[in-house]
């Protein structure tokens, strides 16, 4: 790679390596730049151009199609070319570089690009050392195609122009080949041979100047010099196309020089129109134009071989053609294009020359023609020619000098301005003299008076003349400028003016045309002082000429035109200048002429160093006046940038005039002499009568004029003349006048009262005014207002300048008889803010007579305060333009309302509020404009801090009024608009730094801290007589601060966005914390000494980066604050902590959101360092803020914040505390807000967020929110016992329920990985508190509460997705709505299955957790628990020890008073795995057996399904004790109305048979015999269950009972069928077995028959008549026959008629049939019918008996 020129590469030993090196890395040329590329290539060839040049060869190999860039290549070339020495040129490499170049140069179309003016260089390059081998290469390709023949003329061109001493000897042969072509050529391509003709004819006379006795033209180029200058000019001049006339004529005029007189004076007539004709054009071709037309006049009248070839008439035309040039060129500025200029300055030179006399009158004649184009241009070329033909003009001054007197009046300011420059250069050559001479100087001085004003009224002229040409576009400005430089430069450089100037421009000073001309005119005074030749003669004149001023004019004008110090050209400055060097001219001055007018020099010094030559009328004592005054008022001038920054510069400067006068007048001491001047002064007012700025000073000078005068008369006089003359009506003039009534009143206050009653009494009253006010309300009140505002302003001065000794009556007269009253009714901004003026002047009378020893109350103060405010109020009728006004008089007013709170009597609450409550909106008002609104809020907060200072008695009360502003403020310290926090916080800085300055035990003017030398004492004066107080009335305490109130309101505004609140709020701690340390401690403060001097060291470093504020604004912002929050930490008492953490919402809902950044980040840091002193309460009432806070933010970023800072309060404090308080408010909106819909989301679910993913509290966040949901009761109907109802809330009404599941969802949900983390490692607890509260929620679900029960789900769910179980998910999914208790409770078993399989080493924590939740008093929570436990115990046989622990729990649980935890922990017991069933299953068999007896149905189901399961696996020895016991509750559950009791009691019974083989097989076989009956019976059970049940449980029976016989029914088809006829069958084959083997327990079967005659279910009645009907139809037993047979069939008989049930109807008839065919019936019958004879009988005799 090509290294930079930063970093030179090593230059290698080898040419070889190094052109190697080159010819790689020639490639990456393509990635530089041209100018990079040709300076590093530029450095390489000044090592070693041939090498250079070798490898640029090689590079070009290919050209543009190649290597893009060539341009730098060629470039690169030429310079190495020209940098070769002769001896190093090689003719063969040279020629092969010039091939190249010309290739490149003729293989394109294109002209004039980069590439090709870089190849054309590199071949001049090549010309310079052999300029005939670069001919030969040209001269191969001019006679080949266009575009190389263009560029070969073209190189031509190039090679003449830069090496001319090489092209001229062989121009003959580039112009005989040219020559022959140059007629064919286009019209497109004559510029360029155009040009070439002119480089050469250029080239030509270098070659002649430089060798003059070597002619460069012989008659072979004249020839052909001829013929081309005849094609030009006839044919290619005449071309239509522009750029062809204008190239032939800029050859033209090259060539005029070179061609012979003779066809030069023949081509005269043809070329100059043709040379005019190009004037009409545009500025660069009237250049060319004028060129060329320089070239010919040089050719034709300077030439030396004969006599002008022009006539001066034949240069008229051109003369006037010329005069044109000067004006269609004028630009913006007034002048014309350099280059033109000095073109047709030459032109007229060179005529000028030859004929002077002619070309003098030409000029002269068209400035007298008054054409103001031609005037102009004639002007201007007088201005040029006269010092250049002064000889040959000097008998032509007057003719000129009257010229230019006729033009004095011309209006043109182009014009004008030509004329200005004309007369500074007829100045310069002596041609002013006499009064002639003053004309134009003053000419000049009335030009330098001109203002902006005079260019409008020029601009508006309604005859202004529309003019083509553009010297219209001088302004007033130009000119003025043109004449000052003029008149300046005549004054400095021309001694011979000064006759003409001095003392002539005094005459200049007083008129009031030339006032804005008086800068120039005294500094040019003070000029020709200081360059003056002869004091003495200057002196006399002055004083021998009769029309100069007087010394009384002169001095009353300059002293009132020192008013603007900023004014152009600062006229103040030099008046001053002028003063501090007169002064040395007076110990020269004349005794007798100085005793006689003392006073005159004195006066008039004030004004120029113009009066010098006065200098010796002047006292002696007056030069130290000066000494000490005028460098003083100098100084203060000096700086106009110093005094732009001031906004009361001007009365500052005004006042300084006032006061040098005052001082020169006491020190004149000669009252005709100040009465002269006084009238002088009076005379002048004719001066001013449109400037109402200079008319207020001179107000002024004349009333202290009469201030020291002591004719009353005279004052009169002149304050009668002040008022007429002054325009009251412009508020300048009219506090100007009112100025001077109090200045005049300091000594004639009577009659100065006595003009203004007269003026107030006169008010209206004119016939004039009377008659206008008729016509116009408007006039009435514009008149009024006017005079009332004056009336009122001189009213205040008089107060303000009168003695102080005489005010008092005079004010409570003004005030006390109203007269005051009457100037209020004015409606004019300006006068509101007059008579405002007046009434702050008044105060400030009273208080400067206060401070000089004559103090007084001001009785009516609050009234006068009330007059303020009603005058700065604004007016229904104000409209926007009248804004800024409106502004203006309410700062005015808040200043006067300062003035009158600080002047006795004290204020009064109410007043002082009513003076806040109209006053504080200010803070509000909008920034613009600036400087008036600054001004505004300055006076504001001056007011404040007046009502501080003035009111309150002690340092508690001032305190209080302290804290009450404060509070007032803040609504504005803590505003979203940027400049109202600005300004809240300016007001509240500069409020603590007067309560300090007040109420703190001594302060430091300078800033300092402790004892210093500046420190200054309370003024007890302020509290009045508190002798007999204790300290604690006299200075305030710390707690009456409330800094804590106070700091969290200002905390906010130390990282406000605008530097300059952050400053101010910084200052604002410090000032706070410097006076709480100040102040005395209670003597209950147990603050130690170390404790203290920790405050001073964290008050010392808060000051410090105060320091690091004021000094360096680039700081980080962050950085200072972490400072200042450090500093607070360590300052704020406990007390102040709690009550800043207490109204931390407001801080933290600060508008701003950098502010409340801020905030949150200054409560983490005061919980962070100081939270263990908090106590549970302010911890409570902390976080109820912070909440708040974090519900009303609407930021996202906020929120998280303000939820940090909560976290913050939980990790530093107590978290239960906080986390309560969090509940709790999402219990409330729970209750009172629709959640779903809050605008932002819900805060408290971003809290519940916050806190899942805090590392810190994550975890005890989630086992709170699991003991919340541990200790919700539902509702009172979960409660088993009475003795817990206490407990009951009605939490689930309130929302607490819903809210802790929600905070869990949100844990689950919003958690994270810290979350996750947490909850994996919570899991057992987390999983069964859900278990749990799905029951309780099912509970609420059955009472119509779905609410809960949904948000569970969801809770569940986000849990299951938390932890990844997608298969618990799902079963949620699918039955977590179910209500029915079956189907939650089975839900249960089903998580808990779930869990069992994916998490089995969670089993044992969980089920330890639920055995402990089988204690808690709320019955759903015992229900889930044992549903949930139930499912686990299958898991649980692992460990011996914990599986004995469950089935301890589950046993003492089997007698909950809940039905359902007693029938869940039974079957949980006896999911027992069936490995360690054995060991157990008499404990389980004994609750069994308990539990059959249960009240409840439902639980003895299940104790008998769970018999069933437990027998399964009991051994013999567990069952044979509680055998007999199980078969008899087992018989009395077969007839429970419940289907599947029935089936189960059934089937248990079966299965029990299978123990009756040991020692309890009779008794067992006992209650077989006593169970078969109702098992025969309900084999056709309504029941499915229970026929199945039975079957089995029949064939169990049989077997045990070891009958073969009863094999064979129930292996028939009638025992397995369902049908009723198959049943019969059976009952029919059964009992003939019975009968037949077992005829022993017939009469135990048919009792238990008979018995189910009575049975509940008609399917069974009929079974058991059908039965017991087959048992007596068979038998044959007598016994059994007696005893049933007739009890049977009467019972039939009655069934038949009277059962509802037509099975039983229908199986009576049947078994009758089966009786009535039986052979042992018809006995039986005869005596049953005779049995039943006998009972009707004795039944109607004793029915007979009884009637």
């Amino acid at each position: 790679m090509i290294l930079p020129l930063s970093g030179r590469p090593p230059w290698p030993h080898s040419k070889t390596l190094l052109l190697c090196h080159y010819l790689s890395t020639y490639t990456s040329l393509l990635i530089y730049s041209s100018r990079n590329l040709t300076e590093y290539w530029v450095e390489c060839v000044c090592r070693d151009p041939l090498l250079v040049l070798e490898c640029c060869a090689v590079v070009s190999r290919g050209g543009r199609r190649r290597f893009g860039n060539m341009a730098v290549v060629f470039q690169v070339m030429a310079f190495g070319v020209r940098s070769l020495d002769e001896r190093e040129v090689d003719d063969s490499f040279m020629a092969k570089l010039a091939k190249i170049a010309t290739a490149e140069m003729i293989s394109s179309k294109e002209i004039n690009s980069d590439w090709q003016r870089a190849a054309s260089g590199l071949l001049v390059a090549i010309g310079s050392h052999l300029p005939d081998l670069m001919m030969e290469e040209i001269f191969l390709h001019l006679s080949g195609p266009n575009s190389a023949l263009l560029a070969m003329v073209q190189l031509l061109a190039k090679f003449a122009s830069t090496d001319p001493l090489q092209f001229i000897p062989r121009w003959k042969g580039v112009l005989s080949r040219i020559l022959p072509i140059l007629g064919n050529v286009r019209d497109a391509h004559r510029p360029i041979f155009a040009n070439a003709f002119k480089c050469w004819c250029q080239a030509a006379w270098q070659y002649s100047v430089d060798f003059p006795s070597h002619s460069p033209l012989d008659g072979d180029i004249m020839s052909f010099l001829n013929s081309a200058f005849e094609l030009f000019l006839r044919v290619w001049s005449a071309s239509r196309d522009l750029k062809v006339r204008v190239a032939s004529v800029e050859a033209l005029g090259q060539m005029v020089g070179l061609i012979s007189r003779n066809q030069l004076k023949a081509a005269l007539p043809r070329l100059i129109p043709t040379i005019l004709d190009l004037y009409k054009k545009d500025q660069d071709i009237a250049f060319l134009a004028t060129s060329s037309l320089h070239s010919l006049l040089t050719a034709s009248l300077l030439s030396e071989s004969g006599p002008p070839m022009i006539d001066f008439e034949d240069l008229e035309p051109i003369l006037s053609t010329l005069l044109m040039v000067i004006c269609i060129n004028t630009d913006s500025k007034g002048q014309v294009g350099l280059k033109t200029y000095n073109e047709v300055q030459h032109c007229f030179l060179w005529i000028g020359l030859v004929y002077p006399d002619d070309l003098f009158v030409f000029l002269v004649n068209k400035c007298r023609l008054r054409e103001e184009p031609l005037t102009f241009s004639a002007l201007c070329v007088l201005k040029h020619l006269l010092p250049r033909l002064l000889e040959v003009w000097h008998n032509k001054r007057p003719l000129l000098v009257e010229a230019v007197k006729s033009l004095l009046d011309e209006q043109n300011l182009g014009v004008q301005k030509a004329l200005s420059e004309l007369i500074v250069v007829m100045a310069s050559h002596c041609y002013l003299v006499g009064s002639s001479g003053e004309l134009f100087i003053e000419y000049l001085v009335r030009h330098c008076a001109l203002t902006d004003q005079n260019q409008s009224d020029i601009d508006n002229r309604p005859n202004k003349k529309v003019e083509q040409m553009k010297i219209s576009a001088v302004t007033s400005g130009d000119l003025r400028a043109i004449c000052e430089k003029g008149l300046l430069l005549i004054t400095i450089t021309i001694p011979e003016m000064e006759h003409i100037l001095w003392p002539f421009l005094l005459k200049m000073i007083i008129p009031r045309t030339y006032t804005s001309a008086v800068a120039m005119v005294c500094r040019c005074i003070s000029e020709l002082w200081r360059h003056r030749s002869h004091n003495n003669d200057m002196l006399s004149e002055c004083k021998n000429n009769a029309g100069m001023p007087a010394v009384e004019d002169l001095f009353a004008r300059l002293v009132v035109l020192l008013h603007n110090p900023l004014a152009r050209e600062q006229l103040a400055t030099h008046i001053l200048t002028a003063i501090n060097e007169i002064r040395f001219e007076f110990q020269v001055m004349n005794e007798r002429t100085r005793i006689k007018t003392q006073h005159i020099l004195y006066l008039v010094s004030v004004s120029l160093r113009v009066l010098y030559h006065l200098a010796p009328l002047f006292p002696k004592n007056i030069d130290l006046l000066w000494q000490d005054e005028i460098p003083k008022m100098k100084a203060y001038v000096s700086d106009t940038e110093d005094l732009k920054q001031d906004a009361s510069y001007q009365d500052t400067w005004d006042d300084m005039i006032i006061n040098f006068l005052a001082e020169s007048l006491d020190v004149i001491q000669d009252s005709d002499w100040i009465m002269s001047l006084g009238n002088i002064f009076a005379k002048h007012y004719e001066l001013y009568a449109s400037d109402d700025e200079h008319a207020a000073l001179l107000h002024r000078c004349l009333g202290m004029l009469l201030q020291k005068v002591n004719d009353r008369a005279y004052v009169r006089e002149k304050i009668d003349w002040m008022y007429i003359q002054a325009d009251i009506a412009i508020p300048a003039n009219r506090l100007g006048l009112a100025k001077a009534m109090g200045l005049a009143a300091a000594s004639h206050l009577d009659t100065v009262l006595g003009k203004l009653k007269d003026i107030l009494d006169n008010v209206g009253q004119s016939m004039l005014n009377r008659i206008l006010s008729f016509f116009s309300d408007s006039f009435r009140t514009e008149d009024t207002d006017d005079i009332h505002a004056a009336l009122a302003l001189m009213y205040g001065y008089a107060a303000k300048y009168a003695p102080s000794t005489v005010i008092e009556a005079r004010i409570n007269a003004l005030i006390g008889t109203n007269m005051l009253s009457r100037l209020l009714h004015v409606r004019n901004p300006r006068s509101k803010q007059a008579v405002i003026t007046a009434i702050d002047l008044l105060g400030n009378a009273v208080i400067n007579a206060a401070e000089s020893g004559t103090p007084f109350p001001l009785k009516r103060r609050d009234q006068l305060l009330g007059y303020i405010l009603m005058l700065m109020g604004r007016d229904d009728n104000d409209n926007f333009a009248d804004y800024n006004e409106l502004l203006r008089t309410q700062a005015l007013a808040l200043s006067a309302c300062t003035t009158l709170v600080s002047v006795e009597p004290k204020l009064t609450v109410e007043t002082r509020d009513h003076v806040m409550k109209a006053t504080l909106g200010f803070f509000a008002v909008p920034n613009d404009p600036v400087d008036v609104v600054n001004t505004l809020i300055d006076n504001l907060i001056t007011l404040l801090c007046a009502m501080l200072l003035s009111s309150g008695e002690d340092g508690r009360s001032r305190a209080e009024l302290l804290l009450h502003i404060l509070r007032q403020i803040d609504q504005f310290v803590s505003s979203p608009v940027e400049y109202q926090r600005k300004r809240g916080c300016l007001a509240v800085h500069e409020m603590l730094l007067k309560f300090r300055m007040v109420c703190v035990g001594g302060y430091c003017a300078v800033g300092c801290r402790g004892i210093c030398t500046h420190n200054k004492q309370i003024d007890q004066t302020l509290y009045g007589n508190h002798s007999k107080l204790p300290t604690a009335f006299i200075l305030p305490s710390r707690e009456a601060l409330c800094v804590g109130d106070r700091v969290i309101m200002y905390l906010p505004r130390c990282v406000d966005p605008n530097s300059e609140v952050r400053k101010i709020s910084a200052q604002i701690l410090d000032q706070l914390f410097s006076i709480s340390l100040s102040l005395p401690r209670p003597a209950t403060s147990s603050i130690t000494s170390e404790d203290m001097e920790s405050s001073y060291g964290a008050l010392s470093s808060l000051e410090d980066v105060i320091a690091i504020l004021r000094n360096d604004t680039s700081i980080d912002p962050s950085e200072v604050f972490n400072r200042i929050l450090s500093s607070l930490c360590i300052l704020l008492t406990k007390d102040e902590l709690v009550v800043t953490l207490h109204n931390c919402s407001v801080a933290i809902c600060d508008k701003v959101k950098q502010s409340a950044e801020g905030a949150i980040q200054a409560v983490i840091e005061f919980v962070t360092k100081r939270g263990n002193e908090l106590s549970e309460i302010d911890i409570s009432r902390t976080t109820q803020s912070l909440i708040s806070a974090t519900v009303y933010v609407t930021d996202k970023h906020l929120r998280v914040e303000s939820l940090g800072a909560i976290s913050s309060m939980a990790e530093n404090t107590s978290p239960k505390i906080v986390f309560d308080e969090v509940l709790a408010t999402a219990k409330r909106d729970i209750v009172t807000k629709d959640i779903s819909r809050l605008r932002g989301g819900w805060p408290m679910q971003d809290a519940f967020y916050a806190f899942s993913q805090h590392m810190a509290l994550s975890t005890s966040f989630l086992e709170y929110v699991i003991s919340v949901l541990s200790q919700a009761s539902i509702f009172k109907g979960e409660l088993d016992s009475a003795a817990d109802s206490h407990v009951v809330d009605n939490q689930t009404e309130d929302g607490m329920l819903q809210a802790a599941i929600l905070a869990l969802t949100a844990f689950f949900r919003g958690g994270g990985k810290i979350g996750k983390r947490v909850v994996e490692q919570n899991y057992a607890s987390v999983i069964s508190e859900l278990m749990l509260q799905l029951g309780s929620c099912h509970g609420l679900a059955d009472s119509g509460q779905q609410e809960p029960l949904r948000g569970l789900l969801t809770a569940f769910q986000a849990f299951c997705e938390c932890v990844g179980d997608l298969e618990m998910g799902k079963i949620l999914a699918r039955d977590g709505e179910l209500s029915e208790k079956e189907s939650w409770v089975n839900l249960i078993g089903d998580i808990a299955g779930c869990i069992s399989i994916k998490r089995p080493k969670e089993v044992q924590s969980i089920c330890l957790f639920l055995t402990k939740s089988l204690d808690r008093p709320h019955k759903y929570h015992r229900e889930a628990a044992a549903a949930a436990l139930s499912e686990f115990i299958c898991y649980s046989g692992g460990v011996k020890s914990f599986l004995e622990h469950m089935i301890e729990v589950l046993c003492r649980h089997v007698f909950d008073e809940s039905s359902t935890v007693r029938r869940l922990c039974l079957r949980g017991l006896v999911k027992i795995p069936s490995i360690n069933m054995p060991v157990y299953a008499t404990q389980v068999l004994g609750v069994i057996l308990a539990l059959l007896d249960d009240s409840d149905e439902s639980v003895q189901l299940t104790a008998v399904s769970c018999l069933l399961m437990v027998l399964e696996s009991s051994p013999n020895d567990a069952v044979e004790p509680i055998l007999l016991n199980l078969s008899v509750r087992l018989r009395n559950l077969q007839a429970s109305m419940n289907a599947k009791m029935r089936a189960s009691s059934f089937a248990a019974f079966g299965v029990l048979s299978n123990y009756g083989m040991g020692a309890q097989r009779e008794a067992f076989l006992e209650q077989v015999h006593a169970a078969i009956p109702h098992v025969v019976l309900h084999l056709h059970d309504d029941d499915v269950s229970v026929r199945q049940a039975c079957r089995i449980t029949l064939k169990r029976v049989c077997s045990l009972m070891e009958s073969e016989w009863l094999l064979a029914p129930v292996n028939t088809h009638s025992f397995l069928s369902d049908h009723r006829s198959n049943y019969e069958d059976f009952l029919r084959d059964i009992a003939k077995h019975f009968i037949q083997y077992l005829s022993s327990r017939i009469d135990t079967y048919m009792a238990s028959t008979v018995q189910a005659f009575d049975a509940p279910w008609p399917i069974i009645q009929a079974n058991a008549v059908y039965f017991s009907s087959c048992i007596l139809s068979l038998s044959d037993d007598p016994h059994v026959l007696t005893l049933y047979h007739a009890q049977v069939f009467g019972m039939l008989v009655g069934k038949m008629s009277r059962s509802p049930a037509e099975v039983v109807r229908a199986t009576c008839s049947a078994s009758l049939g089966l009786l009535l065919k039986s052979s042992n019936s018809c006995s039986l019958l005869s005596t049953a019918r005779l049995h039943r004879v006998d009972s009707a009988r004795r039944s109607h005799d004793q029915e007979s008996t009884g009637s």
